[in-house]
Formats: structure tokens, sequence, C-alpha cells
């Protein structure tokens, strides 16, 4: 309970203005539907995907780069400062940053997609540039960080993690084009594990050690153990990455997803005590969707295992990519979003001597229970055409997705809506 009442004590001060996050969340929003409809264009590739151009390859690029890392960018700029309790010094920068990222990830996805390896190239370094200013815009709010020592580690671990995906993600563009700066078999090693459990992996963990207390209105989890969970995770990359570099590359990565294990066990047993402490039991449909990302992340980590010992099921890369990043990362994404896309509108209808709206009133639940079913039929549809080898079944579940995604944006619209209509006179939100 001290956590979210020290945390929402600082909320207004350090917010950026409301239309420079929400850009970022609105855009991941667009990029859910394009994914989907990339993977509908290349659903008869699917089921034995395994890399190569083509649109799997840009609707992987469109969740990662287009809604995974594009909700990180506005989640942790927004939120960071304040758990750093220190505002970003130059948040025009932050708005610069938009419309640099947004439509770099556009022409990598085309570019992947089309199979035009120039435009591929184009757009890779524009994201690289990107993002190497999101990292300097975080590293500079992380070096004077007053507060949350456990959410701060995170940060720096993410941070680390991301300079190794974008390396990787040179290299891999580089090698489309005739320039090869790293062996790609390498440079794939590198790229997998530093974006799934690296950077993404580690921004989510560290963010919910704010979020899931605040949400629950329970106490602080434990910070020592929270850093054991964090030293175990960052031991693992390091094996991921001694293996990619060919150093008993089977040992290692079994040894690197034990680690693993363990690291996630720990953050979750902290989750559970937070969430059985907290004074709000129910959460509803947005928790759900969280406890079922954390079961994946699970499955995910055991599958990594088996990975590394080779096997010769033809479907075990896409099966790698739904565990993680559809199943994972997407379910716990869209859990959060829901839960703090009304929190920070609320925020931002409150003017001075007037009420703002409460987050539940600009919360449309209808689309969300609509995103909740397709979201969780698509993914199991999905596995369904792995497993059996099936286009037909890869073309369902994406256009499952497809429903899903237009009922989240139809959410979204909606508390943009509901927020600009409530928003005090002379802070309307131009998103």
């Amino acid at each position: 309970m001290a956590l979210a009442t020290n945390f929402l004590g600082g909320v207004r001060s350090r917010l950026l203005p409301v239309q420079i996050p929400f850009r970022f969340f609105g855009a991941a929003v667009v990029f859910h539907v394009l994914a989907w409809l990339a993977l509908l264009a290349g659903a008869v590739e699917f089921p034995r995907f395994a890399g190569g151009l083509g649109w799997p390859l840009a609707a992987l690029h469109l969740l990662t780069l287009g809604v995974l890392v594009m909700t990180a960018i506005g989640a942790s700029l927004q939120l960071l400062p304040v758990a750093t309790r220190q505002p970003l010094r130059a948040p025009q920068w932050v708005a610069a940053l938009w419309w640099l990222y947004a439509p770099g990830v556009a022409a990598v996805a085309l570019g992947m997609g089309l199979g035009l390896v120039h435009l591929l190239a184009v757009g890779a370094s524009v994201v690289v540039a990107a993002l190497l200013l999101y990292a300097g815009l975080l590293g500079a709010n992380l070096r004077g960080a007053r507060g949350m020592p456990v959410v701060v580690a995170h940060g720096w671990a993410a941070l680390v993690s991301l300079l190794v995906v974008l390396a990787s993600a040179a290299a891999l563009a580089g090698s489309y084009v005739g320039i090869p700066l790293l062996d790609r078999t390498q440079a794939v090693a590198l790229h997998l594990p530093f974006t799934i459990y690296g950077f993404m992996g580690l921004l989510s963990l560290g963010l919910s050690y704010i979020l899931v207390p605040m949400f629950a209105l329970s106490p602080a989890p434990d910070p020592k153990q929270a850093l054991v969970s964090l030293v175990l995770a960052v031991a693992a990359l390091v094996l991921a990455a001694a293996a990619a570099a060919g150093l008993a590359p089977v040992t290692l990565r079994l040894a690197a997803a034990g680690l693993g294990l363990a690291a996630v066990l720990l953050h979750l047993r902290l989750m559970r005590v937070a969430l059985r402490a907290g004074m709000r039991r129910e959460l509803g449909l947005s928790f759900r969707l969280i406890h079922i990302g954390w079961l994946l992340l699970l499955a995910g980590l055991v599958g990594t295992a088996i990975l590394a010992l080779q096997p010769a099921y033809a479907g075990a890369p896409a099966l790698f990519i739904l565990l993680l990043v559809g199943g994972w990362l997407l379910s716990f994404l869209f859990g959060m979003l829901q839960r703090i896309l009304p929190f920070l509108a609320s925020m931002h209808t409150t003017g001075a001597g007037r009420r703002g709206h409460t987050p539940s009133s600009l919360t449309a639940q209808g689309p969300l229970k609509i995103h909740f079913v397709c979201h969780l039929a698509a993914q199991a549809t999905l596995v369904l055409s792995v497993l059996a080898d099936s286009p037909a079944l890869a073309r369902l579940g994406a256009l499952l997705g497809v429903l899903g995604a237009a009922a989240f944006g139809l959410f979204f619209h909606t508390l943009c809506v509901r927020m600009r209509d409530g928003a005090p006179q002379g802070a309307r939100v131009r998103t």
C-alpha cells in the first residue's frame, strides 16, 4: 500500500504532455492490426516459418517493434520518471522520437514483407537511430534516479540488452544487403534472447514491481528477493551470449534456460505475494490476461530448453514465437495496457479544483471482452495450425487476431474520446 501511495503522490508533477505517450500507444494499436493482417497475407508460410524475408517475418516485427517496443517506449518514458522521482529533461525529444521511430518500423515491415532489401536496410537504420535516441533518454533519466532501486536496476539491465539487440539487428539487416557485420547464426542467437528475455522481458519484470502493487493496492515486494531474481536473469543472458559465441552452445543454453526459469519463478512468487496482500482482490480480465502471460512465459522457458537440444520438429520455431511473443509478451502487455491507459487518462482529466474521471468511467468493457476471447482463440488456433501444418487454420487464427486487435482499437478510441471530452479547458488531447 505504501508503494501505491508514494507512486501516485508523484504522478502529476512528472507526467509528460498527454499527446506524447498516447501517440506511442496509438501507434501500437495500429501496428497490432497491421501485424495480424501481415500474418493473414503470409498464412501459407506460417506453420513452418523459421526465418527469412516474407510476410510472417514482417508480422513478427510489427508485433515486436510496432507493438511491444512502441508500447515499451511510451510506458517507460511516462512511468520511469515517476519511479526515479525526476521528470524527463527534454520531452521535446520524446515527441521527435515518435516521428523517427514509427516510419522506420513501417519501412522495416514493408521491406520484409515485399522482399525489398534496400527498403529494409533504410528502415532498420532509422529504427536503430531512433532506439539509440530512446536509450539516451532512458539512460539520462536512470542516471539521476532517486527512488525505487529495484526498478532502476531492471531499467539499466534492459538498456544494456537493448544495445545488444540493436547491434545484432544491424548485423542481420546488413546480411541482407551484402554487408556481413557478424555471422548470421550468431546474430540470430543474440537477437532473439536479448529481445524477448532481455530488453522486453527485463523491462516488463521491472515495471511489474511498480504496476502490480499499485493496481492491487499492496505493499512493495521484497527488494532483496527482487534483486536476486534480476541477478539470475542477467546471468542467464550472459550464458546465452556465450552460447551464441559458440562456447558449449547446448550446455550453456540449457543452463541459461534453467537460470531464467529460476529468476521468473522467484519474480512470480513476489507477484503472488503482492496480489494476495492487496486490498483490491478482483482485478478483472486484465489480470487474467497477465496471469495467462506469466504461465506462457514459464512454458516458453521450458520450450527454450527443449530448443537448445536442437529437436528435428519443423514447427518448433513458430511454436517458440507463439509461446513467447504472442502468448507471454502480448498477453502481459495488453493486460497491463487495459489498466495503464485508463489510469493515465484519468490523471489528464483532472484540473485545478476539478475532479477528474475515474479509470472505470473511461473504460469500454465490451470491446475488451471481445479482445480477450479473440486474442486467446487466435493464439490457440495458430498453435493448432503449426501442429497440423495447416495454412487454413493459420488464416483463421489471423482473422481472429484481426478481430481482437480491432476490438482493442475500439477500446482505445473510446478512451481517447472520453478523455478528450473530460479534459480541463486548455488541456485537450491531441493524439
